[in-house]
């Protein structure tokens, strides 16, 4: 398809077309052009590895690229609105916060509050919950903010600075959670950890199904193989409407610099074999979240991007949003 241009089309209105283009593929836009929400729902607010991209001391085309561009991918979070109540929660708190934080105070009916009214933490991995430091007195000096964890996280916080300061200045408030024991935010929100295997240096590693009035998610942004798991991931995500699952790298194609008995998340190409027999109203579900810098399908447009949609699977991208 041709396309004409009228000569006295402005280079600056030519560069806001191209800007609305990229949006609308690539669902990347500013805060304040997130649209508030009349429904419960879940917010994307990043979808990468710990340590973001571009990566540090990365010098591979990956990360170059973006650095040329000026541009970042934010680590791996969800935001929660829950309509009845008009509360707000995090999954993860990144280091990331926050920006992320300004794009969740968008979300959702408007009103002057800043900070979540709860914070669900997975583990104790950098990207998981480093960003706790911005609820400290060097930054906002928070009060009591609920975090949710579960028991050797809370020991990790508690026992461990600079963590533990945030605790005894009272920045947050700890409040433990159990593996399949439900917690109840409103008449129609709560949210169950399940226990995974990862690798539990310091704390132990959950998923959290999230369930709303009308529908409800999984989401399991760390894992190592799915066989080391006690359940099924494939009877799981039957019992859920979304599925946020780990999919740290593509496949081993991409580790030739690392150990991979180091890292062991299940491939995304894994975790399509294991759906292979499933119906496509199950793929369907799946949402694959939490890339690495080097996984290609950080492009919409990228091979794998265009393999897992035509397997009937999906891959979360900023700031969609996923009614409850």
């Amino acid at each position: 398809m041709k396309m004409h241009f009228n000569t006295s089309f402005s280079f600056l209105a030519f560069s806001k077309s191209l800007m609305i283009i990229f949006v609308l593929l690539y669902g990347c836009v500013e805060p304040n052009a997130i649209k508030p929400s009349s429904e419960t729902a879940i917010i994307v607010l990043g979808t990468i590895q710990d340590a973001g991209a571009p990566h540090i001391a990365c010098t591979k085309s990956c990360c170059t690229s973006l650095r040329k561009n000026n541009t970042s991918f934010p680590v791996t979070c969800l935001g929660l609105y829950d309509s009845s109540t008009q509360k707000k929660y995090m999954f993860e708190a990144t280091p990331n916060l926050p920006k992320q934080l300004k794009e969740l105070t968008a979300f959702g009916a408007q009103n002057n509050k800043e900070l979540p009214d709860g914070i669900f933490l997975t583990h104790a991995h950098i990207g998981h919950y480093s960003g706790l430091m911005y609820l400290g007195k060097e930054a906002v000096n928070s009060n009591q903010i609920p975090v949710y964890v579960m028991p050797r996280m809370d020991s990790y916080l508690r026992n461990n600075g600079p963590w533990n300061q945030l605790v005894e200045t009272k920045n947050i408030r700890l409040k433990q959670l159990g593996n399949r024991k439900k917690k109840t935010l409103s008449e129609t929100l709560s949210v169950t950890p399940i226990l995974v295997p990862h690798r539990d240096e310091y704390s132990e590693t959950v998923g959290f199904i999230i369930e709303g009035p009308k529908k409800s998610a999984l989401f399991i942004p760390d894992i190592d193989k799915w066989e080391k798991w006690d359940l099924s991931i494939v009877e799981e995500v039957t019992k859920v409407d979304y599925a946020f699952l780990d999919a740290t790298f593509y496949s081993g194609d991409e580790l030739n610099f690392r150990d991979i008995s180091e890292i062991p998340h299940p491939f995304i190409v894994e975790t399509m074999t294991l759906f292979k027999r499933a119906s496509e109203e199950i793929k369907d579900k799946i949402y694959f979240i939490h890339m690495n810098h080097t996984n290609p399908t950080l492009d919409p447009d990228s091979k794998t991007s265009k393999i897992i949609k035509n397997n009937g699977f999906h891959v979360a991208r900023l700031h969609q949003v996923f009614e409850l």
